[in-house]
């Protein structure tokens, strides 16, 4: 019995527990179902939430793409700085009127008021610029908390004592000042110009002491130089002749160097050089120690022409009396109207003026081709010998293609001897490279005429100074245009002359004060004449030269 009911009571144990194990189990299948629902409505929530923050969220610009700004109308800054209503304008108008008042602040002292006046003056050069740069009108917000700032402070600057009239008698007194400090600049810059034009630099004063000490150490360069003064080459009319009156030996060596550099034949070339008596000695040591491609030169002093005196040349009789050696050697207080740049002494000096006795230094010749100390040949000369000047004395290129360069540009046509026999209108042309029939001139007695115009201009009423306008009157109806390229003017003084001209060019001139030899020459045209400079010479080494 006991075995009996012990086993019932197990098994109702038993029973009781599999009831509760599967009550157990049934009950997470409703709990499942319901955390199911609610995932799903979950997940549909957060779709929904992430779809409408898709929608209303700013486009995200990438840092390498363009940034597209809104588009406003572009505006003429010009116009908003004239109109009278513009907040642009009215910003330029007290930056002006602060500028003004930072000036007398200075001068009062006020520094901090002159500072705070400045920064305000920059937010408003900022503000104007930025608008300027973007084409868009200046907003109020944007223009009044710097209009405001610039009004307090001008203000202030007012309630400072410096009110309206002040400010006009110190800026008028200031604008004077300006005024007379930048004549007296325009003065100073002209004067200090002309001393460097008319300046001997020191390292071709360096070569000629040498040349001359070389001159007068050596017998043997005088002996050679008398004998070439024999030679038949000199009086030669089927060789090709040109003639350089210079100072200058290094210059003269760059003209004759570049003609013969240039000539199909150099051995045909002859060249008279005249030169003073201080530089004689080293001007013909120089063409003695060196070869110039088998040509030959003649070196010349001035002093050697007896005829060429007081009595027969007015310029002569002129350059000995007080009154003309006051305006062209001295400081030139006397004549403060005139221009420093017509004070030159070179403009007088007889080397100069000796292109009008070619015929009298070269007697038995019959063409010869003047060339001018600051040109450089690029072509072949000898063919200016076959041009045909139709019966004229001069050939030479003309440079009226502006109007300024007709004859009134250099002439005083107010004068009734010029005015009664030269057109006004008639074309200008250069020195420097021109072919001279020396026929044709002793037949128009040429010099007769140039002393003629020489006195006639002896209180300088008709020109002030130059061996042009003495040239144009001198030659006026018997000059014989040439082509262009072979005479290219402006490379002492334009720094804009076209490339393909100056290459083109027979001849190129460095008229004007900044000559190649000297350091303000135009850096751009020095090149073209220091091909022909001979560097590797001891004596061009030992003086620096380059």
């Amino acid at each position: 019995m006991l075995r009996g009911t012990g086993h019932v009571g197990g098994d109702a144990r038993r029973r009781a527990l599999e009831h509760r194990r599967s009550a157990r189990r049934r009950l997470p299948g409703w709990i499942w179902w319901l955390l199911g629902i609610f995932l799903l409505v979950g997940l549909m929530l957060f779709v929904l939430h992430h779809n409408q923050k898709e929608q209303f969220r700013p486009p995200v610009v990438d840092n390498g793409s363009e940034i597209e700004e809104v588009p406003h109308e572009k505006v003429n800054f010009t116009e908003e700085l004239l109109s009278s209503t513009s907040f642009a304008r009215q910003l330029a108008d007290q930056m002006t009127l602060a500028k003004a008042y930072v000036i007398l602040a200075k001068e009062h002292g006020n520094l901090q008021l002159a500072w705070e006046l400045s920064s305000q003056i920059r937010n408003c050069q900022r503000l104007l610029s930025e608008g300027a740069v973007s084409g868009r009108a200046i907003t109020p917000d944007e223009a009044h908390p710097i209009i405001s700032r610039l009004a307090r402070l001008i203000y202030k600057a007012q309630d400072a004592h410096y009110d309206i009239s002040t400010t006009i008698v110190t800026l008028k007194s200031h604008a004077l000042a300006l005024e007379e400090r930048a004549k007296a600049a325009i003065v100073q810059s002209a004067e200090f110009g002309q001393l460097a034009a008319e300046s001997f630099p020191k390292s071709l004063h360096c070569l000629t002491v040498k040349l001359t000490e070389e001159w007068l150490r050596n017998p043997k360069h005088r002996s050679r130089s008398e004998e070439q003064r024999n030679s038949t080459r000199l009086v030669d009319n089927n060789l090709y002749h040109f003639c350089i009156f210079s100072d200058n030996v290094l210059a003269t060596s760059v003209v004759v160097n570049s003609t013969v550099s240039n000539a199909n034949h150099p051995q045909q070339l002859v060249f008279h050089v005249v030169t003073d008596r201080i530089h004689f000695g080293a001007m013909s040591t120089w063409f003695l120690i060196n070869d110039f491609k088998g040509c030959t030169v003649e070196v010349r002093c001035i002093d050697e022409f007896s005829w060429l005196n007081a009595s027969s040349s007015p310029l002569v009789r002129q350059l000995s009396e007080v009154e003309t050696q006051g305006y062209y050697y001295s400081a030139g207080s006397k004549h403060p109207e005139r221009e420093i740049k017509f004070h030159n002494p070179k403009f007088v000096s007889l080397l100069n003026h000796l292109r009008f006795y070619i015929p009298q230094i070269l007697p038995n010749l019959e063409k010869v081709v003047f060339l001018d100390d600051d040109v450089v040949v690029q072509k072949d000369l000898t063919q200016l010998f076959s041009i045909e000047l139709h019966g004229n004395v001069i050939g030479a290129v003309e440079t009226c293609l502006e109007s300024f360069h007709r004859y009134h540009k250099y002439l005083n046509f107010s004068h009734p001897t010029i005015s009664s026999k030269i057109d006004p209108h008639t074309c200008g042309w250069a020195f420097g490279m021109n072919i001279f029939d020396l026929i044709a001139w002793r037949k128009a007695n040429a010099t007769s005429l140039y002393h003629y115009w020489q006195e006639q201009n002896s209180d300088l009423l008709l020109w002030r100074t130059g061996t042009l306008p003495a040239g144009l009157l001198t030659f006026y109806g018997l000059m014989e245009p040439l082509d262009r390229r072979w005479h290219v003017l402006g490379l002492g003084y334009d720094v804009d002359i076209d490339d393909r001209l100056i290459e083109s060019s027979a001849v190129v001139h460095y008229n004007g004060n900044m000559k190649p030899w000297l350091k303000l020459a135009i850096r751009r045209y020095k090149y073209i004449w220091e091909r022909y400079v001979n560097f590797s010479h001891p004596y061009v080494r030992e003086c620096m030269l380059h």
